[in-house]
């Protein structure tokens, strides 16, 4: 009996893509287009939808923020184009909900044939890789690429472990609505555009938000100049090129070079990856953030622990001097970051974790086509921003990584 399309004659399919935001989605788009059978599992844009907060925009600009597809015709303005509104530029921070809205229109003309179910269990089987589905059935593949986005990896730093454990503390991934925290006081910790928006979120939602930053300052983006980075003045472009991450020879830099990156030595590509966009906010949020609420710069947090029976949050804070200071808040929401640990990839079986060689911190060591050390599997999204760079965190990245997975997939199969 003929093996069923897409499945090769042991039964075994070809590739196994996780998740289905617009790294999954781009990878799929890849994978097609060489003619790879593919399953796709994930609901479309769920991470953006179920852990972005309403009335979040992107800090990256339009024309850095299209889904990579090997075919004209799918970029963000071409999907404002299919819903009769106009071309947008660099002056247009777009809102979650309108990108959300794009990537599941990308979905439905690239990867129409997504698989709405969960991935439960991944684990290697004879040569290959065993896949568990939420629904119970039990598939075999002979590759898996791991795009499951941002929300695995949240940091919660450890001091504040018993305020999450008590529901007193929380990341900004666990909130889609900042609305229950109306008229309660809010402890943001962080100075990146995530505890930025989200204290700017709280502000305008009828919260009371402290920002608790360790930066001295806060800083933000500067307006374009123009709506198009071409229209700058030449003396502009020559002093701060154009790039996807924003300008800068910096920016560009790592951007374009995002396949010599992994050659960099790893004390280089850390600092790079912590410094190269950097904490800061975007240019449209500043007026939202400026005078509206009390922001501690300078300041770091000490310790914390519960009020007396009130449920209430204690913290205590010292800054760059030395002086100490206590704020009392009824919740704190840590905007720290994310941080790529393999080990906290709860769908790969642990025996399969720990044959995955890792970089000090957990994130996997990837060859140039993003495969891992256990063959066939890959990663791809914010989990390979550790080898490739800081192009990987924003969405601008799914044409350089869909591109070399796609390849590199192809030519194994060659």
């Amino acid at each position: 009996m003929a093996p069923e399309p897409g499945r090769t004659g042991n039964g075994r399919l070809p590739v196994v893509v996780v998740g289905a935001g617009p790294y999954g989605l781009a990878t799929a788009a890849w994978l097609a287009a060489a003619d790879v059978p593919t399953r796709v599992f994930g609901e479309p844009m769920e991470s953006w939808r179920a852990h972005m907060p309403d009335g979040m925009f992107l800090k990256s600009v339009p024309a850095a923020s299209s889904i990579s597809a090997p075919d004209r015709g799918h970029r963000f303005n071409d999907f404002r184009a299919a819903q009769d509104r106009p071309p947008v530029g660099d002056t247009y921070p777009i809102p979650v909900d309108e990108f959300i809205d794009y990537g599941r229109w990308f979905q439905e003309r690239r990867v129409p044939r997504v698989e709405r179910t969960v991935v439960r269990e991944v684990r290697a089987a004879d040569g290959g890789f065993g896949v568990t589905l939420d629904s119970g059935e039990k598939i075999t593949a002979g590759a898996v690429v791991v795009a499951s986005g941002l929300v695995p990896y949240a940091h919660t730093p450890p001091g504040l472990a018993p305020l999450f454990l008590a529901g007193l503390a929380s990341h900004p991934c666990e909130h889609a609505d900042l609305s229950p925290f109306a008229g309660r006081r809010v402890a943001v910790v962080g100075a990146g555009q995530s505890a930025l928006e989200s204290a700017a979120l709280l502000h305008e939602a009828g919260a009371r938000p402290t920002v608790i930053a360790r930066t001295d300052n806060l800083l933000f983006g500067v307006p374009p100049e123009t709506d198009r980075p071409e229209t700058r003045s030449r003396s502009t472009r020559l002093l701060k090129p154009a790039s996807p991450l924003g300008p800068g020879w910096s920016h560009a830099a790592v951007a374009r070079g995002a396949g010599a990156y992994r050659r960099l030595p790893l004390r280089v590509r850390n600092h790079l990856l912590r410094t190269v966009l950097g904490p800061s906010g975007a240019w449209w949020l500043r007026d939202r953030v400026d005078g509206r609420f009390p922001v501690l710069c300078g300041h770091r947090v000490l310790s914390a622990r519960q009020g007396e029976g009130d449920g209430t949050v204690r913290l205590d804070v010292m800054d760059t001097a030395g002086g100490a200071e206590l704020v009392d808040t009824d919740h704190v929401l840590a905007a720290t970051g994310y941080r790529v640990d393999v080990d906290r990839l709860s769908l790969l079986e642990p025996a399969l974790r720990l044959a995955v060689r890792t970089l000090p911190g957990g994130p996997p060591v990837l060859s140039a086509g993003f495969e891992s050390s256990v063959p066939g599997l890959y990663f791809t999204s914010l989990a390979a921003a550790p080898t490739f760079g800081p192009i990987l965190r924003f969405v601008c990245g799914t044409d350089f990584a869909a591109r070399r997975v796609a390849g590199s997939i192809a030519g194994r199969r060659r």
